[in-house]
């Protein structure tokens, strides 16, 4: 089992569409979770709708602050913003995945970008279940 982490700036967009898609490709596998440097409020509208269109509940997506006790619980960081942004993942193997921010988007824009993730994701689940267990 590998233990994923999807970060980015906010945790409300991005990570979150990542997770979730995680969590719902991988089942019981791998484990995902998200957070960002500078944690949102709630996760954005758009988001939710979009991951909602593909069956998936976000609505209890609570934005989480990336701190060394995340780091320490990761096996891979996926940073789903540019490198610019998003936050440093120090001592743990890291993605980048160049996504842009649904943060302002209409739903139509967002659907895109949702199944961009669903892409990178199903890659990397694929890339995951090929590899030996740890123990």
């Amino acid at each position: 089992m590998t233990n994923v982490l999807f970060v980015c700036v906010a945790n409300s967009g991005r990570s979150v569409m990542a997770e979730r898609i995680f969590r719902s490709l991988a089942a019981d596998r791998h484990e995902a979770r998200s957070a960002g440097s500078e944690p949102g409020t709630a996760p954005h509208s758009q988001v939710v709708a979009a991951l909602h269109e593909v069956g998936i509940d976000a609505t209890d997506h609570v934005p989480r602050r990336l701190d060394a006790d995340a780091l320490a619980w990761a096996d891979i960081a996926v940073s789903t913003c540019s490198e610019e942004v998003c936050p440093v993942t120090p001592g743990v193997r890291r993605l980048n995945w160049h996504l842009p921010d649904p943060k302002a988007l209409p739903l139509a824009e967002v659907r895109p970008i949702r199944d961009e993730i669903e892409r990178l994701v199903r890659e990397l689940v694929t890339e995951l279940d090929g590899q030996p267990t740890m123990s």
